[in-house]
């Protein structure tokens, strides 16, 4: 087998409140390997997204990692400098944020915010930066890119906006990309469609994903194997197949039960 891509190993983050650490992020540890999706499920507040930003050190305070290791490509990303950790988002690791209105300036044009991507790792000048983002916003299927590139993220709906995310995170061609909860807040027809193109772009570029969502049907659909958070812990982890049909935790057959329709599957 190859190598893992990524190894977390008993990470544990949370919050310092009024004096007292609350963690939210329990002894949590898993791998993902090349061109593999590894999906976190769970309820809001299970610490999946915690999880997500603690790889990438986006924690803020009151937020702080307090244990535990992530491996990448030989290093800790936990230990490492600031500036060597800068190099690796983006070019290492893509990020697909939550809420594209609120993660994407809205005083820049779309085209903009893919090509800086590229300038800011040292891929591209500007000018050679704003054609490669047209070819990567018709990579992620937006229509007529060229016009789009122009436009500015107010002018786009949610699926576009996410489209648009989905190509920054892919300028760089990074080897890991996490994706929190991509399809939140779109309708079902626009989810299916981002799904299936996370899933296209994993074999177009080799890539390992891991997909943090509380959808269960999401998960069934685009990963390879499952990771079932619950008050900050992984509970549960397994193949997707294995686990949704044979779960061992109480709270996986819990979350299995409340998927309409799947117990007269």
């Amino acid at each position: 087998m190859a190598d893992p891509i990524i190894v977390v190993e008993r990470l544990t983050a949370g919050f310092d409140v009024d004096g007292v650490f609350e963690c939210a992020v329990d002894d949590v540890s898993f791998t993902i390997g090349p061109g593999e999706t590894l999906g976190v499920v769970g309820e809001s507040g299970s610490g999946k997204s915690v999880t997500a930003l603690s790889l990438m050190r986006l924690l803020e305070p009151p937020g702080r990692i307090s244990g535990g290791r992530v491996l990448f490509q030989g290093r800790d990303l936990l230990t490492i400098p600031e500036d060597d950790m800068r190099a690796v988002r983006g070019a290492g690791i893509g990020f697909v944020f939550q809420e594209p209105m609120s993660a994407l300036n809205p005083v820049m044009s779309i085209g903009d915010h893919v090509a800086e991507a590229l300038v800011v790792h040292g891929r591209a000048n500007w000018r050679a930066a704003r054609m490669r983002a047209v070819e990567l916003l018709e990579t992620v299927r937006v229509p007529d890119p060229a016009r789009r590139a122009r436009e500015y993220p107010h002018q786009l709906s949610g699926g576009l906006r996410q489209r648009a995310m989905i190509a920054i995170a892919l300028a760089c061609e990074p080897p890991l990309v996490i994706a929190d909860e991509p399809t939140t807040a779109l309708d079902v027809t626009i989810q299916a469609e981002i799904l299936e193109l996370l899933a296209d772009l994993r074999m177009r570029y080799r890539m390992a994903l891991l997909l943090i969502t509380h959808d269960l049907g999401v998960v069934a659909e685009a990963a390879d194997r499952v990771a079932v958070m619950h008050a900050g812990r992984i509970v549960e982890q397994g193949p997707v197949r294995q686990i949704f049909h044979a779960p061992q935790h109480r709270y996986t057959r819990g979350l299995l039960a409340s998927i309409p329709g799947l117990a007269d599957a």
